[in-house]
């Protein structure tokens, strides 16, 4: 609850801050209704009713003061704070959670809007497991966990003013830990909406037409740092290292490509396969990893894959993937948020620092 807090603090913070400075921003409710989605066979038995929820929503529309804004035709961004049962609420209760988004507008024009909408932010669910109370709860360990939102947003606008909107949409959300805890399967919650929306403020956006310069490739020296935990459940929580050397470059103002050298000191391979003695030095993994990257001004969404050209026990696939943000706090430093995963099975979410030479 305390990270509920802090990040409804920031929302309240952030809507005076943008009101302040007279962007087009407004309100959306939006009440949902979906289940839960049984993506592994040992979660067949836990959907038992329709999870119900909703959605109230503050945005703020891009104004064309940076080169991203125009290129991707002036996208909503805003905070989310989200509400549900979950699909059976004896063993898993119901969830809450606040999230940041961005509405990418595929097609738009004065009385209708298509957009595809990107959100990641914290949740925390009311029921876990417990190996006495809740042994049947395999999906979720942690009342605080990451949440993810991919969907597709319609917006219909009303009169001649065009303030009021009507919201249908789809999508998909999705709560787990990052493997801190086990068990952590995750909850898939698909969704169907329908809502209203309001625009308060209404604002010209800019006409400037600033040129994208493409950037050459930098090299940037990132440090991870994380924690897991495997099976059985209640057991130790195992220290991960990790370097990566990424090789950048942003070709368009939507596009951009990373190539990187992986260093990884992975402590919880001692646990896999018990009986195999393991030396300090054998549990360390080298990977080759390329990415694609999602430019968005001083954030930067990755989505990539890799491979292990040294793995000497293979606790996991000979392959492994990588999604998450990365933030520009200046033309040196940033901050890594990216969870790793072996295809839809979690590894471990990477917290980082890193350096642009």
């Amino acid at each position: 609850m305390r990270m509920t807090f802090w990040l409804l603090f920031g929302f309240i913070m952030f809507s005076f801050s943008s009101v302040s400075q007279k962007r087009e921003w407004g309100i959306e409710m939006n009440p949902k209704l979906g289940f839960l989605l049984a993506h592994r066979g040992v979660m067949g038995h836990l959907p038992r009713e329709h999870a119900i929820g909703g959605e109230i929503t503050y945005f703020i529309s891009t104004n064309g003061t940076k080169n991203y804004h125009k290129a991707y035709n002036f996208p909503k961004v805003g905070l989310t704070l989200f509400g549900s049962t979950v699909g059976n609420n004896q063993i898993l209760g119901q969830v809450i959670g606040v999230y940041s988004f961005i509405d990418f507008p595929f097609k738009k024009n004065n009385s209708f809007e298509l957009s595809g909408r990107l959100g990641a932010g914290g949740s925390w669910i009311s029921k876990v497991f417990n190996q006495q109370l809740n042994p049947k709860n395999v999906a979720m360990s942690t009342h605080v966990n990451a949440l993810i939102c991919f969907g597709l947003r319609s917006r219909f606008y009303l009169g001649e003013t065009k303030k009021t909107h009507i919201i249908a949409g789809i999508d998909l959300t999705h709560c787990s830990n990052g493997s801190t805890k086990v068990p952590n399967l995750g909850i898939n919650l698909p969704y169907i909406s329908l809502g209203l929306g309001h625009t308060f403020h209404q604002v010209e956006k800019s006409k400037s037409s600033d040129s994208f310069i493409p950037k050459k490739w930098n090299l940037t020296a990132i440090g991870i740092i994380s924690t897991k935990e495997v099976f059985p459940t209640g057991g130790k929580k195992y220290p991960i290292y990790a370097f990566s050397l990424v090789g950048k470059k942003i070709f368009t103002p939507k596009t951009g490509m990373e190539l990187g050298l992986d260093f990884i000191y992975k402590t919880s391979i001692n646990a896999y396969k018990p009986q195999i003695h393991k030396t300090k030095e054998g549990i360390a993994q080298l990977g080759l990893y390329c990415g694609y990257v999602l430019p968005l001004d001083k954030l930067q969404f990755v989505l990539g894959m890799g491979l292990y050209v040294r793995d000497e026990y293979f606790p996991d696939s000979r392959m492994y993937h990588r999604l998450g943000m990365r933030y520009q706090l200046t033309d040196k430093l940033l901050i890594n948020f990216t969870l790793k995963t072996h295809w839809a099975k979690a590894d471990y979410v990477e917290y980082g620092i890193g350096y642009t030479f």
